[in-house]
């Protein structure tokens, strides 16, 4: 079992940058395929980027050119770096592990969920 907590949310001004960090603990992150997804008020919930346990990723394509995932595992930590926020970006964002691999974009087949950082952009 692993427990994830992020954190590195905020408030930030449009063309602003954040790196949101993924603390894991119970178990070595390396373990496990991470995801980083993002949940705006009244809208579904969605996967920004995942990263395999091999470090393979994969972005939205709104994020793409942006937003970088990555893993640290001697720090057992995911991040996850923001550039050029935009106001559209403001959501809830939330780590997950899976086991395996592979990092699905399935959010149900993720075993582990933090509680989520918020994320504001102001225009």
């Amino acid at each position: 079992q692993v427990q994830l907590v992020e954190s590195g949310g905020g408030l930030v001004q449009a063309g602003g940058s954040l790196r949101l960090s993924c603390a894991a603990s119970g178990r070595t992150v390396s373990s496990y395929a991470m995801g980083w997804l993002r949940q705006a008020p009244g809208k579904e919930r969605e996967f920004v980027a995942r990263i395999n346990r091999n470090g393979y990723t994969y972005y939205i394509d709104s994020v793409k050119g942006r937003f970088t995932i990555s893993r640290d595992n001697a720090k057992n930590t995911v991040y996850l770096q923001m550039n050029s926020l935009k106001p559209e970006d403001t959501a809830v964002y939330y780590c997950a592990a899976r086991y395996g691999s592979f990092a699905s974009g399935v959010a149900d087949e993720y075993n582990y969920w933090g509680q989520g950082t918020q994320v504001t952009v102001s225009s």
